[in-house]
């Protein structure tokens, strides 16, 4: 069971949320209650003499080597299995060409910009809005987005029509990235619907005892085979783990939840890196719960690990930054992240621009694989959420009020999506399980004849099992319930290619045809078109990869301070594939430590160690199985199923287990 707090401990944490107050808050992220953005004119007539700034991401020398180079890194058998090259063997063998780095810096100079190199592969590009409008061929626009209630507002630019890279450095360029200023990317926490009634559930089947919504990092390392680890001494000594995010946090409450769990760690263990001036001070409604999650459930899972924590602007050029910093520091041996967004809006809203030679889009998708392929080439490890949307990402992350139709502004079509980062082939993305149990609901105050379900499997996470209590309500549509689309994420995706660790595996699947995204007529206020039809039997990567459990019904206690009031509590009923990112990012400190020992330095993309596993009679049903499918549930459209499915992957990982074998592999 968790410790008492000590009053003394929780002053602290309050004086520190006062003296955080004091500076500006971080950005609010989008929801469906952002209002919407007003157009105020012309940015270079608001502010034609302040600078502002983009990123321009660099093409790595040779995109098809380093691939090839990365699947023999990562399969083994290979000659080169984990044989990863160091930060400086890879910028001598990968890097861009100085004279092409010059051309690029020469080039925008002739527009008035001033480039500097901020990593191997990104320059920092400064200029008044008049002359980044020359530069790339744009009109930049300024709106303002009002309050709403305690959310703050706040202001942003971005171009009116599509962006074009000058054509002499168009073939050096993967992306241009920050001329749209806008807050895009989401948190992959989750709460139980507010509109349904509290559930009295069975205790959680692990040696603590704590009931679900109030799990921690013990009850995860029971339920998944984390302790043999801990009995050898492996706690992530000597290992850094980084926390990729886009919105700061209280570092006191991190402390506070691993001292209530009775872990005794290094007060000097967070290193904080501010990534383009960082994402302002915590907030609530920036996200800053997010990074809160990370860091607890990464360092509570993987003790006596460092942490460091990169945070940028919530902006398509943070998050390109955030990942370029983290990668060229190459001082993590393991990163996560859990924002994200549909793969498909980085090609309709975060400013993609346009390669005038080959008539290519280039943008955040483009510039983030590259720097995923270099972190893996180097060993890191890194690992994304795969969403809270169930198999309908796009509708989740607008917060659509319904199923299309023409006369409701704020509707939305079923699209089957999934979400990017974790949609990347480069990286490996964290999927959502239910564990099992009893929920009980309450319909009245005396708790008489109560809805009772019971989940007699560990299922994917698909809020179809509250079907009962939905009917019970008198609201039998999901929709109308507010359980729709809540699970977790999985898919096809119709942006990135089948990578070839899921050839030919029994379960993967191509897009379904007849997919068309159409919103309603409220959406044109945020740039994004209100039709799209999508690719139909794409042979696309799917997601997610592994899973843990993820729903909020059996989910985790989050120690935390709210930004409105200052007020620190302890936060029951949270749950989303944001606690299975960094709870992997843990395990694989863990994984490092136990594999030094024995003489092995980093693991490097772990997607061809997992799907090896699951071609191999060492996978799911030999005595000691690394994976354990998950057979029951589904997120809304995919099922689960005894082997690969697109709700929860592979399964769960048997932590011991997977090290043994890990540990085996050559």
């Amino acid at each position: 069971m968790r410790a008492p707090k000590t009053a003394f401990v929780t002053l602290l944490l309050v004086l520190g949320a006062m003296a955080q107050a004091a500076a500006h808050a971080g950005v609010p992220y989008p929801s469906a209650a952002t209002p919407k953005p007003i157009d105020v004119g012309e940015l270079k007539a608001q502010s034609a003499a302040t600078p502002i700034s983009v990123t321009i991401a660099l093409r790595l020398r040779d995109l098809d080597a380093a691939e090839n180079l990365l699947q023999s890194l990562s399969t083994p058998g290979s000659p080169q299995f984990h044989q990863f090259l160091t930060a400086e063997q890879f910028v001598a063998r990968f890097a861009p060409a100085d004279s092409d780095v010059a051309a690029v810096i020469a080039s925008v100079a002739k527009y008035g910009l001033a480039a500097e190199r901020t990593s191997v592969t990104t320059l920092k590009v400064t200029g008044l809005p008049a002359d980044m409008e020359r530069a790339f061929a744009v009109s930049l626009h300024s709106y303002e987005v009002p309050a709403n209630g305690n959310v703050t507002g706040y202001t942003f630019h971005a171009p009116l029509t599509r962006p074009t890279i000058p054509a002499e450095i168009s073939a050096s360029v993967a992306a241009v990235v920050g001329l749209d200023s806008r807050p895009s990317f989401r948190p992959l926490y989750r709460a139980a619907p507010q509109t349904l009634p509290k559930s009295r559930s069975s205790v959680a089947p692990t040696a603590t005892g704590n009931a679900f919504g109030d799990l921690t990092v013990t009850d995860f390392a029971n339920l998944y085979d984390v302790q043999p680890l801990y009995s050898q001494g492996v706690t992530g000594a000597g290992r850094t783990l980084g926390i990729m995010t886009l919105a700061s946090f209280t570092p006191s409450d991190a402390f506070a939840y691993w001292q209530a769990v009775g872990l005794s760690v290094n007060k000097h263990r967070i290193q904080i890196v501010n990534v383009d001036g960082g994402s302002g001070a915590p907030s609530d409604a920036s996200g800053s719960l997010e990074t809160t999650v990370d860091v607890e459930q990464s360092g509570g899972i993987a003790p006596g690990a460092n942490i460091i924590v990169y945070q940028a602007p919530n902006t398509d050029q943070g998050f390109v930054d955030v990942f370029a910093v983290a990668i060229d520091a190459n001082s993590a041996e393991s990163l996560s992240i859990s924002w994200g967004d549909w793969e498909w809006f980085e090609n309709l809203e975060n400013s993609p621009v346009t390669d005038p030679i080959t008539g290519q889009t280039v943008g955040t998708t483009v510039a983030v694989h590259e720097l995923l392929v270099r972190a893996a080439i180097q060993g890191q490890t890194v690992f994304a959420a795969a969403g809270d949307g169930g198999a309908y990402d796009a509708y989740d992350d607008l917060g659509c009020t319904g199923a299309y139709s023409a006369s409701q502004p704020y509707s939305c079509s079923l699209t089957l999506s999934v979400d990017y980062p974790a949609s990347d082939t480069a990286i490996t993305a964290a999927g959502g399980t239910t564990l099992p149990g009893t929920q009980e609901f309450c319909l009245n105050a005396a708790c008489t004849n109560p809805v009772v379900i019971n989940i007699p499997h560990q299922r994917v996470w698909g809020w179809d099992w509250l079907d009962p209590l939905c009917a019970a309500l008198g609201t039998p549509n999901p929709i109308t319930c507010g359980i729709f689309p809540g699970g977790g994420g999985g898919g096809v995706s119709f942006f990135f290619d089948r990578p070839w660790y899921q050839s030919f595996l029994p379960g993967v699947q191509n897009t379904q045809p007849g997919q068309v995204f159409q919103a309603g007529s409220g959406f044109a206020a945020y740039g994004i078109p209100l039709y799209y039809a999508l690719p139909s039997h794409f042979p696309g990567r799917n997601v997610p990869d592994v899973s843990f459990n993820a729903d909020p019904y059996t989910g985790y206690v989050v120690y935390y301070t709210s930004e409105p009031s200052g007020v620190f509590s302890e936060q029951q009923g949270w749950g989303g594939t944001s606690f299975v990112g960094p709870q992997l990012n843990g395990v694989t400190a863990l994984l490092g430590q136990y594999l030094h020992l024995r003489g092995r330095q980093r693991l490097g993309l772990l997607n061809d160690a997992l799907y090896a596993l699951a071609g191999s009679d060492q996978s799911f049903w030999n005595r000691g199985p690394p994976l354990h499918p998950i057979a029951y549930g589904d997120n809304w459209f995919y099922y689960g199923r005894n082997g690969y499915s697109p709700a929860a992957g592979l399964g769960t990982l048997d932590v011991w287990n997977f090290a043994e074998l890990l540990r085996d592999q050559r």
